[in-house]
């Protein structure tokens, strides 16, 4: 059973039965399900997962006057439910692993995550959100949200960035994966900076996701996960999953440089394919420039096309 499925079941036998019988009033008025941190939260948990912040648990999710009247209340009755469940358990909690679960307030839980308790409503507050924050805290499932009030805050994140901002970071994504991809990987080898060369085909690795990614308008996960998940879309997550794969595993650098020769070319076709860059450059730097100019609001169109 996946900590997903554990926690959904887990909440239909306990937390349902608790919510019914001891808030009755405030019943359609919670949310609950599993969101955040955690392999969990993603379907990716395995064995290796289990030995901590894994097991039989949820959270609930209320507004801001409910939690200020039932909070505590509802939170010392979830302190009460069975800490096993269908053989698993009890949640060993880590040092840094608390509070992922139990009772929060809407607007608090999505502040821990991305710095505001309500929806971004500028390009800059969208554009200064990490990626990996987006995605944690849009992730897993919700079980049960009568009022709705949860859902929408998370359909919101869940719609992506706004035009412009998509376009400012996909822009920029092209400019440092060809930095370190197609420009500086091989003159690092060449000059025996293997450690140098290293770090550069990391940035690679993890630029070329988070542009992948972003084409597929979907948020890039924390590190551990980002090049599992990335195989899940359907917009080049196979061949970026496959070819990286193959790059980092061999040890010949040129058929690494062939490999980012290769990804770097596949995504200038995805961008002509969609409109996104005219340019004949097999130079993903030349293409970056381009992007930015699609940008419609002037101010951010101005902006140094590397950061983003």
């Amino acid at each position: 059973m996946t900590g997903l499925e554990l926690a959904e079941s887990y909440f239909n036998q306990y937390g349902m039965p608790m919510l019914n019988e001891r808030f009755g009033p405030y019943k359609h008025r919670i949310a609950a399900g599993l969101v955040g941190d955690g392999s969990e939260c993603y379907g990716f948990d395995d064995e290796i997962s289990r030995d901590h912040d894994w097991g039989p648990s949820f959270c609930l999710w209320l507004s801001k006057n409910d939690f200020k009247t039932i909070g505590r209340a509802l939170q010392a009755e979830f302190d009460k439910l069975p800490k096993t469940f269908g053989g698993y358990g009890p949640r060993q909690v880590s040092n840094w692993g608390e509070n992922r679960v139990g009772v929060f307030e809407t607007g608090a839980f999505y502040q821990n995550f991305i710095g505001l308790d309500r929806l971004p409503n500028c390009l800059d507050e969208w554009l200064y959100i990490p990626e990996n924050a987006l995605a944690a805290c849009t992730n897993g499932k919700v079980f049960h949200d009568p009022l709705g009030e949860f859902t929408q805050f998370r359909n919101g994140l869940k719609e992506f960035y706004p035009p412009d901002v998509r376009l400012k970071k996909i822009a920029s994504r092209c400019m440092t994966v060809a930095q370190f991809g197609q420009y500086n990987f091989m003159r690092c080898v060449k000059r025996k900076e293997y450690v140098a060369a290293q770090y550069a085909e990391t940035k690679f690795c993890a630029d070329v996701i988070s542009l992948t990614f972003l084409l597929n308008k979907e948020y890039t996960p924390f590190f551990k996960w980002m090049h599992r998940a990335v195989k899940q879309l359907p917009v080049m997550g196979e061949l970026v999953h496959e070819k990286l794969l193959e790059m980092v595993t061999t040890n010949d650098y040129t058929q690494k440089n062939r490999l980012i020769e290769e990804i770097c070319a596949a995504v200038i076709k995805e961008f002509k394919k969609e409109g996104l860059s005219d340019s004949a450059s097999d130079f993903l730097l030349d293409h970056g420039p381009v992007i930015q100019q699609k940008i419609k609001d002037p101010e951010l169109k101005q902006r140094n096309v590397w950061i983003g």
